[in-house]
């Protein structure tokens, strides 16, 4: 049982469709509903279930948002449907397309005039509210499957839900146009088994189009003769506040020959027995299963642990080793040499100290070997010419 809420508000248009309305869908799943549900938290079945819905309403084009538009790029309408779930029964989908789209067939919003720049929106008193325009009604249909898809059930209940192995979700209008599909759960369908549950979401659909159409025509009529209509009728008669069924009768005089025969025909229980088997002291093994490896697994931890140590070992000795090397190569190096550092990863942080610059001294030579020098250049450069 799911309570339909639609609300109305002049709002800027969205970039991108400047001359198109806003559609906004709400679902929630409250306490009251089941005790399963938690209050404000979103789980995976409330996006699931939020999805669904917006696909089968808005991605369907059943509501005419052009007609939502007030001015092009300044004001259009949004449209808020909020959907409250009253009572968890199983099929909370169905139930919430079918209260959705009848929310929005009865919805009014008011009558707006433009002058200008200027929009007027009127009271009920004033102008009658203006429909929305519906194109179509598309009305979910959920089918669960058991037994990978032997056997096939429409409008499964909780407790169905929670044993079935798949679940096929059709959402379709009286025109048999398929609004939008979803399969869920570890099932493959055939295509027969797709085709099959169509034509059944054909008939099904018709039947509630029919029926919602009737209940809409009564409103109307009643509201026109000023009768009572909407809260007013339905709290009296306990259709919101209360789940009331039907009173069937059970004949329960064969159900003990009944459960005699599903005895019989079922396999009787095995009289093989396990016993423990202990291994050492303080373990034991019930049943066919994987022999006690705790020991195994003491003695790899203690392998992988000599590992380690091994390895720590070795890379102490490599930087011992890189030590060595670094303090022979400093004790080799002059002071007036540069520092050679070390190509060592592990030095991340090095300090230079500034070092004295050394000043230009130039080398005195002799006048008799300057003037040699130049003698032999000379004797050189002669002989070539001569050449």
């Amino acid at each position: 049982r799911v309570l339909a809420q639609v609300s109305c508000e002049l709002v800027p248009p969205k970039p991108n469709r400047p001359t198109e309305g806003i559609l906004f869908f709400n679902l929630e799943l409250s306490p009251m509903a089941a005790p399963g549900f938690e209050p404000g938290r979103q789980s995976e079945l409330l996006v699931k279930l939020n999805r669904l819905i917006e696909r089968c309403l808005r991605n369907s084009k059943c509501v005419d948002t052009e007609s939502l538009c007030v001015i092009a790029g300044e004001k259009v309408w949004q449209i808020r449907l909020d959907l409250h779930l009253l009572n968890h029964d199983g099929n909370i989908i169905d139930a919430a397309s079918i209260a959705g789209i009848v929310a929005l067939c009865h919805f009014r919003r008011p009558d707006v005039s433009v002058q200008g720049e200027e929009v007027t929106v009127y009271t009920p008193e004033e102008r009658d509210p203006v429909p929305l325009s519906i194109h179509h009604m598309p009305v979910c249909v959920s089918f669960a499957f058991f037994q990978q898809g032997t056997y096939l059930l429409v409008d499964p209940s909780e407790c169905e839900e929670r044993v079935m192995d798949g679940l096929l979700v059709i959402a379709m209008n009286k025109h048999r146009e398929i609004c939008t599909i979803q399969s869920s759960g570890g099932i493959m369908l055939v295509k027969d088994q797709v085709l099959r549950c169509s034509k059944i979401t054909a008939v099904k659909v018709a039947e509630i189009t029919e029926l919602i159409q009737k209940a809409l025509e009564n409103d109307q009529k009643v509201r026109k003769e000023g009768g009572k209509f909407g809260f007013a009728e339905s709290i009296p008669n306990q259709k919101i506040t209360a789940f009331k069924m039907e009173r069937a009768a059970i004949d329960t005089n064969n159900v003990e020959e009944q459960a005699e025969e599903i005895i019989a025909k079922a396999d009787p229980p095995s009289e093989v027995f396990a016993k423990p088997i202990l291994h050492t002291p303080g373990t034991a093994q019930i049943g066919e299963g994987i022999e006690n490896s705790w020991g195994d697994l003491e003695e790899s931890e203690r392998e992988e642990a000599a590992e380690e140590e091994g390895e720590i070992e070795a890379a102490a000795f490599e930087c011992q080793k890189m030590e060595t090397e670094d303090t022979s190569t400093m004790s080799e190096t002059k002071k007036d040499e540069p520092i050679v550092l070390s190509d060592s990863e592990e030095e991340e942080v090095v300090i230079l100290e500034p070092q004295e610059v050394p000043k230009k001294t130039r080398t005195q030579t002799n006048s008799k070997q300057e003037n040699t020098s130049k003698k032999a250049f000379n004797k050189r450069r002669k002989k070539k010419r001569a050449a």
